[in-house]
């Protein structure tokens, strides 16, 4: 039996990890070490919490003693703790250094000294910056972040680099276009409007609307960090996406169609802050040497996105309350002046 610890399995992305793992690994243990900020729920994995191959450790990536006792025993570390929504970064940086930055440096010398044979660093397209109209990012693309939360992640990718050319170390890294799909917090896109147009209220549309995103359903992700874990090769970084450009206004309108809301709830906001134009990722690498492809063509994946959300009201009830308010507030004055 393999004991995989993963670094913040109760957020989004790492909660469908665990699931897709237990699924499809059955010799993996897992390990969840999560700190349950705002963003990381228990409910999350309520399915598997009493799975006899997965254990949760409620702990800090940047606690070192917290570390390095979760890493007694562990063949591979999978690490998505991370600070990860690009707003927040902008209202303050200061959680998003301490967390993707030194959380990252604390886990790599506590894997360092466990002998751990498998590190992946689960990274962001952000951290290349933006793209003309044409193009895609590869893995050779130059690393220009825009965002302060763009700037942590490219900071810890070069902080797993390092390790691996200074100490030999057993890493690899993924960058990912953005994801969608169950358990994600509704303060990204798409849970955001989901949850907005379910109660029949306005949607924030930045700008203009034609900013470009590539979007990958999260299960493919999943597929893709796991044939990375599988058959990378150390030190090198794989690009993860899923080929399905769409700019916000397409995204927006496709979720109203879906949702039979009329286009008179989208509400145009100031444009947030250094706000890159395009992202659009070549992982053709990964389909080359690793076998994996995306699968979930994007009209499927966002319909059962949808049908999720719809079936899971209670879920998004909890964490509409309080600082989630508060928030949303802050980030979007005039769309609750203009609803009140």
């Amino acid at each position: 039996m393999i004991s995989m610890l993963v670094t913040g399995g109760c957020g989004f992305i790492g909660s469908n990890f665990i699931q897709y793992v237990l699924e499809h690994e059955s010799d993996v243990h897992v390990v969840n070490f999560d700190a349950l900020t705002y963003a990381g729920n228990l409910a999350n994995l309520v399915d598997v919490a009493h799975h006899p191959r997965y254990r949760f450790v409620h702990g800090d990536i940047t606690d070192r003693d917290a570390v390095r006792a979760a890493m007694r025993g562990v063949h591979s570390v999978i690490h998505f703790a991370a600070e990860s929504h690009v707003d927040r970064s902008i209202q303050d940086s200061g959680p998003f250094v301490r967390t993707n930055i030194l959380g990252t440096q604390v886990l790599l010398d506590a894997a360092r000294d466990a002998n751990i044979e498998r590190f992946v660093h689960v990274s962001t397209d952000e951290v290349y910056g933006s793209l003309g109209e044409t193009g895609s990012f590869t893995e050779e693309t130059p690393l220009a972040p825009n965002s302060p939360y763009a700037a942590s992640k490219a900071a810890s990718d070069l902080l797993v680099r390092s390790y691996v050319h200074t100490f030999h170390f057993p890493a690899l890294i993924t960058r990912c276009s953005n994801n969608y799909g169950p358990y994600q917090f509704p303060e990204k896109l798409i849970p955001l409007f989901i949850s907005n147009l379910l109660r029949d209220e306005p949607v924030p549309v930045y700008g203009d609307g034609q900013n470009v995103r590539d979007w990958i359903h999260v299960r493919d992700h999943c597929a893709g960090i796991l044939a990375v874990w599988h058959r990378g090769r150390i030190g090198e970084v794989y690009n993860l996406g899923g080929r399905s450009e769409r700019t916000n206004l397409q995204l927006t309108h496709a979720l109203l169609e879906a949702l039979g809301k009329p286009k008179s709830l989208i509400r145009y906001v100031p444009d947030r802050p250094g706000h890159d134009r395009r992202y659009a990722i070549d992982c053709s690498k990964s389909e080359r040497e690793l076998g994996w492809r995306p699968t979930v063509a994007f009209e499927d994946g966002l319909r059962q996105t949808i049908d999720w959300y719809r079936g899971h009201a209670a879920w998004i009830a909890a964490i509409r309350t309080g600082e989630y308010l508060k928030y949303y507030e802050r980030q979007y004055r005039s769309l609750v002046s203009d609803a009140s």
